[in-house]
């Protein structure tokens, strides 16, 4: 099954008088690129995300926050005494310094102070840390699940664009087929009016030499070898969407090897039917490239 990689997942939970907000975003990348935003205190849940999801993603730039909120009866202050102590001493210590530079320095009030991390402590006293971090670990699991779940249905939607997009190709193709044919008789028409003009202005004719210019510009102007590629590429493209590990790498790889191939028809084609059928070719390329840019 082909996942998106990109989906968006959310839980909350609540114990006693502290309630959280789990939110999971992904969007696409070219590895796997998580990045947590974790209240402090709460850093020992990372090795569990980050473990959860190598294990069910493969790609994507996954961002998961986490925001912890306290009730009434937590929402309690405490001053942590020692950290006001080495928060004091530091500003002490440069006021003298520019008091030495003949440097003047404003007063810093005590909101400046209690603005200091690790100052003011948020009702830790009344809070079951432990029986927190218990719940908040117990919802990685379900969590990564529902991001998954989504990615799967993001991707399922893609595979059927894609899918269609792939049709699009094949059917372009086979009217790739039906007028490269048809403009054989214009080029063996063309070619015979250019030796014709060659063998007029030409006393001296090196039969051999001729014979191997025309096979030449025959060679130039032969699409089959494009066209065979093409046919060959929608088969590996169908083969890809079908199978069940990640392929978006493989298949952005193959999309730029459909859109080279139909360059080439496009500058080989001298036709007017087979040129517009090679730039609808590239159109439909190009549309499926940015799709495949979001498959995991």
């Amino acid at each position: 099954m082909t996942h998106s990689m990109t989906a968006y997942a959310s839980l909350n939970g609540t114990r006693d008088a502290t309630s959280w907000v789990w939110e999971m975003r992904g969007v696409n990348a070219r590895g796997l690129d998580v990045r947590l935003r974790l209240p402090d205190g709460f850093e020992v849940l990372e090795p569990l995300l980050r473990a959860a999801l190598k294990q069910s993603v493969s790609r994507g730039n996954i961002t998961v926050s986490l925001r912890i909120m306290q009730g009434d009866d937590a929402a309690t202050l405490a001053i942590d005494e020692a950290q006001l102590d080495r928060v004091l001493q530091a500003l002490d210590q440069v006021q003298e310094r520019a008091f030495s530079m003949g440097v003047t320095l404003g007063q810093p009030t005590a909101a400046d102070v209690l603005g200091h991390r690790g100052v003011v402590q948020h009702g830790t006293s009344s809070v079951d840390t432990a029986g927190v971090l218990d719940a908040l670990k117990a919802d990685v699991a379900p969590l990564v699940a529902d991001f998954v779940a989504m990615r799967a249905s993001e991707g399922a939607v893609l595979e059927t664009i894609i899918t269609g997009q792939v049709d699009q190709i094949a059917a372009d193709l086979d009217k790739a087929v039906v007028a490269a044919a048809a403009r054989r008789p214009e080029l063996q028409k063309t070619l015979t009016q250019n030796l014709q003009r060659v063998m007029d202005d030409v006393t001296d004719v090196d039969a051999n030499r001729i014979a191997q210019e025309l096979a030449l510009l025959a060679v130039k102007q032969d699409v089959t070898e494009e066209l065979d590629r093409l046919a060959a590429h929608v088969t590996a493209a169908r083969a890809m969407l079908a199978d069940k590990s990640a392929m978006g790498r493989k298949l952005d790889f193959l999309a730029q090897e459909f859109n080279r191939e139909a360059n080439t028809l496009c500058s080989k084609a001298q036709n007017k039917a087979l040129t517009a059928i090679g730039l609808d070719l590239k159109a439909v390329i190009d549309q499926m490239r940015e799709q495949i840019q979001n498959v995991e």
